[in-house]
Protein backbone atom coordinates (compact mmCIF):
# COMPACT_ATOMS: atom_id res chain seq x y z
CA UNK A 1 0.00 0.00 0.00
CA UNK A 2 1.16 3.30 -1.14
CA UNK A 3 1.94 6.28 1.42
CA UNK A 4 -0.44 8.66 -0.55
CA UNK A 5 -3.17 5.50 -0.10
CA UNK A 6 -2.92 5.38 3.49
CA UNK A 7 -2.74 9.24 3.54
CA UNK A 8 -6.14 8.87 2.25
CA UNK A 9 -7.74 6.44 4.59
CA UNK A 10 -8.00 4.39 1.52
CA UNK A 11 -7.29 0.08 1.03
CA UNK A 12 -6.99 -1.87 -2.24
CA UNK A 13 -9.47 -4.50 -2.39
CA UNK A 14 -7.50 -7.23 -1.65
CA UNK A 15 -6.62 -5.28 1.78
CA UNK A 16 -10.35 -5.02 1.91
CA UNK A 17 -11.46 -8.84 1.14
CA UNK A 18 -8.78 -9.87 3.83
CA UNK A 19 -10.30 -7.42 6.09
CA UNK A 20 -13.57 -9.24 5.57
CA UNK A 21 -12.18 -12.53 5.70
CA UNK A 22 -11.13 -11.83 8.93
CA UNK A 23 -14.02 -10.66 10.53
CA UNK A 24 -16.07 -13.18 8.66
CA UNK A 25 -14.63 -15.77 10.30
CA UNK A 26 -14.60 -14.14 13.72
CA UNK A 27 -18.42 -13.92 13.91
CA UNK A 28 -19.30 -17.48 12.48
CA UNK A 29 -16.86 -18.68 15.28
CA UNK A 30 -18.95 -16.75 18.26
CA UNK A 31 -22.09 -17.81 15.91
CA UNK A 32 -21.07 -21.27 16.56
CA UNK A 33 -20.27 -21.30 19.52
CA UNK A 34 -23.47 -19.65 20.62
CA UNK A 35 -25.85 -22.26 18.39
CA UNK A 36 -24.04 -24.84 20.01
CA UNK A 37 -24.92 -23.89 23.54
CA UNK A 38 -28.29 -22.57 21.84
CA UNK A 39 -28.86 -26.92 21.26
CA UNK A 40 -27.57 -27.99 24.76
CA UNK A 41 -30.30 -25.57 26.21
CA UNK A 42 -32.78 -26.40 24.12
CA UNK A 43 -34.84 -27.95 27.25
CA UNK A 44 -34.83 -24.68 29.27
CA UNK A 45 -35.58 -22.75 26.47
CA UNK A 46 -39.15 -24.50 25.21
CA UNK A 47 -39.71 -25.30 29.20
CA UNK A 48 -39.78 -21.06 29.09
CA UNK A 49 -41.98 -21.04 26.03
CA UNK A 50 -44.21 -24.07 27.03
CA UNK A 51 -45.18 -22.31 30.47
CA UNK A 52 -47.96 -20.38 29.26
CA UNK A 53 -49.23 -23.99 27.83
CA UNK A 54 -48.95 -25.83 31.03
CA UNK A 55 -51.31 -22.86 32.79
CA UNK A 56 -53.94 -23.39 29.97
CA UNK A 57 -53.43 -26.78 30.43
CA UNK A 58 -54.17 -26.29 34.26
CA UNK A 59 -57.87 -25.29 32.58
CA UNK A 60 -58.52 -27.33 30.22
CA UNK A 61 -56.92 -29.91 27.56
CA UNK A 62 -53.63 -28.64 25.98
CA UNK A 63 -50.17 -29.42 25.01
CA UNK A 64 -47.46 -28.86 22.57
CA UNK A 65 -47.44 -31.54 19.63
CA UNK A 66 -44.91 -32.64 16.84
CA UNK A 67 -46.76 -33.67 13.76
CA UNK A 68 -43.47 -35.68 12.08
CA UNK A 69 -40.88 -37.60 13.00
CA UNK A 70 -37.95 -35.37 12.44
CA UNK A 71 -40.39 -32.15 13.97
CA UNK A 72 -38.86 -32.15 17.52
CA UNK A 73 -35.33 -32.41 15.76
CA UNK A 74 -36.18 -29.78 13.31
CA UNK A 75 -37.57 -26.98 16.44
CA UNK A 76 -34.16 -27.58 18.25
CA UNK A 77 -32.40 -26.85 15.17
CA UNK A 78 -34.27 -23.42 14.64
CA UNK A 79 -34.33 -22.55 18.30
CA UNK A 80 -30.20 -23.39 18.16
CA UNK A 81 -30.04 -20.95 15.43
CA UNK A 82 -31.77 -17.97 16.88
CA UNK A 83 -30.04 -18.78 19.85
CA UNK A 84 -27.00 -18.40 18.31
CA UNK A 85 -27.22 -14.80 16.74
CA UNK A 86 -28.76 -13.39 19.98
CA UNK A 87 -25.99 -14.81 22.01
CA UNK A 88 -23.35 -14.06 19.93
CA UNK A 89 -25.15 -10.42 18.78
CA UNK A 90 -22.65 -8.95 20.82
CA UNK A 91 -19.47 -10.55 18.67
CA UNK A 92 -21.04 -10.29 15.16
CA UNK A 93 -22.89 -6.88 15.50
CA UNK A 94 -19.03 -5.20 16.68
CA UNK A 95 -16.99 -7.23 13.77
CA UNK A 96 -19.85 -5.52 11.45
CA UNK A 97 -19.38 -2.27 12.51
CA UNK A 98 -15.37 -2.59 12.91
CA UNK A 99 -15.22 -3.75 9.38
CA UNK A 100 -17.49 -0.48 8.09
CA UNK A 101 -17.17 2.42 10.29
CA UNK A 102 -13.62 3.13 8.76
CA UNK A 103 -15.13 3.53 5.25
CA UNK A 104 -17.47 6.04 6.60
CA UNK A 105 -16.77 10.07 7.38
CA UNK A 106 -16.20 11.22 11.36
CA UNK A 107 -20.31 12.68 11.25
CA UNK A 108 -21.63 9.23 9.34
CA UNK A 109 -19.74 7.63 12.05
CA UNK A 110 -21.35 9.62 14.62
CA UNK A 111 -24.46 9.31 13.48
CA UNK A 112 -24.37 5.25 12.95
CA UNK A 113 -22.58 5.05 17.17
CA UNK A 114 -25.99 7.39 17.93
CA UNK A 115 -28.29 5.15 16.24
CA UNK A 116 -27.12 2.14 17.23
CA UNK A 117 -26.30 3.16 21.15
CA UNK A 118 -30.34 4.19 20.92
CA UNK A 119 -31.94 1.21 18.75
CA UNK A 120 -30.33 -1.69 20.81
CA UNK A 121 -31.23 -1.38 24.19
CA UNK A 122 -34.69 -0.33 22.78
CA UNK A 123 -34.78 -3.52 20.66
CA UNK A 124 -33.88 -5.60 23.99
CA UNK A 125 -35.96 -3.51 25.93
CA UNK A 126 -39.12 -4.32 23.18
CA UNK A 127 -38.24 -7.69 22.66
CA UNK A 128 -38.12 -8.63 26.95
CA UNK A 129 -41.73 -6.27 26.82
CA UNK A 130 -42.55 -9.18 24.22
CA UNK A 131 -41.61 -12.48 26.16
CA UNK A 132 -43.46 -10.58 29.22
CA UNK A 133 -47.02 -9.96 27.37
CA UNK A 134 -46.72 -13.24 25.36
CA UNK A 135 -48.35 -15.65 28.28
CA UNK A 136 -51.26 -13.51 28.45
CA UNK A 137 -51.53 -13.91 24.64
CA UNK A 138 -51.43 -17.12 24.68
CA UNK A 139 -53.75 -17.78 27.52
CA UNK A 140 -56.68 -14.99 25.81
CA UNK A 141 -56.32 -16.91 21.91
CA UNK A 142 -56.80 -19.87 23.65
CA UNK A 143 -59.09 -18.98 25.59
CA UNK A 144 -61.60 -18.11 22.79
CA UNK A 145 -62.25 -22.29 21.75
CA UNK A 146 -65.20 -23.87 23.43
CA UNK A 147 -64.63 -25.80 26.63
CA UNK A 148 -65.56 -28.98 25.49
CA UNK A 149 -62.62 -28.78 22.58
CA UNK A 150 -58.84 -29.46 23.24
CA UNK A 151 -55.90 -27.10 22.22
CA UNK A 152 -53.51 -29.34 20.45
CA UNK A 153 -50.81 -26.52 19.29
CA UNK A 154 -47.88 -27.66 17.24
CA UNK A 155 -45.00 -27.40 18.70
CA UNK A 156 -43.52 -25.56 15.52
CA UNK A 157 -46.51 -23.29 14.92
CA UNK A 158 -46.78 -22.20 18.13
CA UNK A 159 -43.07 -21.18 18.95
CA UNK A 160 -42.96 -19.44 15.27
CA UNK A 161 -46.03 -17.37 16.87
CA UNK A 162 -44.06 -16.44 20.11
CA UNK A 163 -40.83 -15.45 17.75
CA UNK A 164 -42.79 -13.25 15.90
CA UNK A 165 -44.69 -11.53 18.15
CA UNK A 166 -41.48 -10.95 20.24
CA UNK A 167 -39.55 -9.15 17.51
CA UNK A 168 -42.74 -7.29 16.14
CA UNK A 169 -42.80 -5.71 19.92
CA UNK A 170 -39.02 -5.25 19.96
CA UNK A 171 -38.73 -3.42 16.16
CA UNK A 172 -41.89 -1.40 17.25
CA UNK A 173 -39.82 -0.03 19.94
CA UNK A 174 -36.98 0.89 17.59
CA UNK A 175 -39.54 2.81 14.97
CA UNK A 176 -38.69 6.37 16.71
CA UNK A 177 -35.24 5.54 16.73
CA UNK A 178 -35.83 5.21 12.78
CA UNK A 179 -38.05 8.68 12.80
CA UNK A 180 -35.07 10.46 14.05
CA UNK A 181 -32.59 8.77 11.70
CA UNK A 182 -34.53 10.15 8.80
CA UNK A 183 -35.10 13.62 10.40
CA UNK A 184 -31.09 13.87 10.86
CA UNK A 185 -30.17 12.51 7.22
CA UNK A 186 -33.10 15.34 5.70
CA UNK A 187 -35.48 13.24 4.74
CA UNK A 188 -38.35 14.57 6.65
CA UNK A 189 -38.88 17.16 8.62
CA UNK A 190 -40.01 17.55 12.40
CA UNK A 191 -42.84 19.84 11.01
CA UNK A 192 -43.92 16.88 8.79
CA UNK A 193 -43.97 14.35 11.52
CA UNK A 194 -45.97 16.55 14.07
CA UNK A 195 -48.30 16.96 11.58
CA UNK A 196 -48.51 13.77 11.09
CA UNK A 197 -49.20 12.34 15.03
CA UNK A 198 -52.48 12.05 14.91
CA UNK A 199 -52.11 9.53 12.31
CA UNK A 200 -49.07 7.94 14.12
CA UNK A 201 -51.33 7.88 16.89
CA UNK A 202 -54.17 5.65 15.40
CA UNK A 203 -51.53 3.35 13.88
CA UNK A 204 -49.93 2.85 17.41
CA UNK A 205 -53.29 2.52 18.64
CA UNK A 206 -54.70 0.06 15.94
CA UNK A 207 -51.11 -2.20 16.63
CA UNK A 208 -51.45 -2.32 20.15
CA UNK A 209 -55.36 -3.67 19.80
CA UNK A 210 -53.47 -6.42 17.34
CA UNK A 211 -50.81 -7.76 19.13
CA UNK A 212 -52.79 -7.91 22.59
CA UNK A 213 -56.44 -8.74 21.77
CA UNK A 214 -57.52 -8.89 24.87
CA UNK A 215 -60.97 -8.40 26.80
CA UNK A 216 -59.64 -6.10 28.66
CA UNK A 217 -58.05 -2.55 27.34
CA UNK A 218 -54.97 -2.40 29.85
CA UNK A 219 -53.59 -4.85 28.31
CA UNK A 220 -53.74 -2.83 25.02
CA UNK A 221 -52.67 0.49 26.88
CA UNK A 222 -49.32 -1.46 28.29
CA UNK A 223 -48.28 -1.47 24.76
CA UNK A 224 -49.53 1.57 23.46
CA UNK A 225 -48.01 3.67 25.83
CA UNK A 226 -44.63 3.13 25.49
CA UNK A 227 -44.82 3.62 22.23
CA UNK A 228 -46.42 6.71 21.98
CA UNK A 229 -43.82 7.99 24.80
CA UNK A 230 -41.26 6.82 22.48
CA UNK A 231 -42.91 9.09 19.57
CA UNK A 232 -42.99 12.28 21.77
CA UNK A 233 -39.37 11.70 22.67
CA UNK A 234 -38.24 11.37 18.95
CA UNK A 235 -41.02 14.43 17.58
CA UNK A 236 -38.97 16.76 20.47
CA UNK A 237 -35.67 15.05 19.13
CA UNK A 238 -36.60 16.47 15.62
CA UNK A 239 -37.63 19.33 16.52
CA UNK A 240 -34.46 20.27 18.84
CA UNK A 241 -32.58 19.29 15.64
CA UNK A 242 -34.16 21.41 13.26
CA UNK A 243 -33.94 24.53 14.99
CA UNK A 244 -30.39 23.75 15.66
CA UNK A 245 -29.77 23.42 11.88
CA UNK A 246 -31.94 26.33 11.15
CA UNK A 247 -30.04 28.37 13.48
CA UNK A 248 -26.65 26.79 11.79
CA UNK A 249 -27.77 27.88 8.41
CA UNK A 250 -28.71 31.93 9.66
CA UNK A 251 -25.22 32.00 11.33
CA UNK A 252 -23.44 31.05 7.75
CA UNK A 253 -25.73 33.15 5.35
CA UNK A 254 -24.52 35.79 8.02
CA UNK A 255 -21.35 35.45 8.23
CA UNK A 256 -21.35 35.02 4.07
CA UNK A 257 -23.35 38.51 4.12
CA UNK A 258 -19.78 40.08 6.33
Amino acid sequence: MTTAAVARGTMPLAEHVRELRKRAVRAAAAFGVAAVAGYLLFDQLLDLLRAPVEQVAAEREASLNYSTVTAAFDLRIRLAILSGLVLSAPVWSYQLMAFLLPGLTRRERRHVVGFLAAAVPLFVAGCAFGLMLFPHMVRVLTGFSPDADSTILDASTYVDFVIKFVLAIGLSFVLPVLVVMANVLGLVSSRTIRRSWRGIVVVITLFSALVTPAADVLSMFFVAVPMAALFGAAVAITHVHDRRSLARADAERAGELV
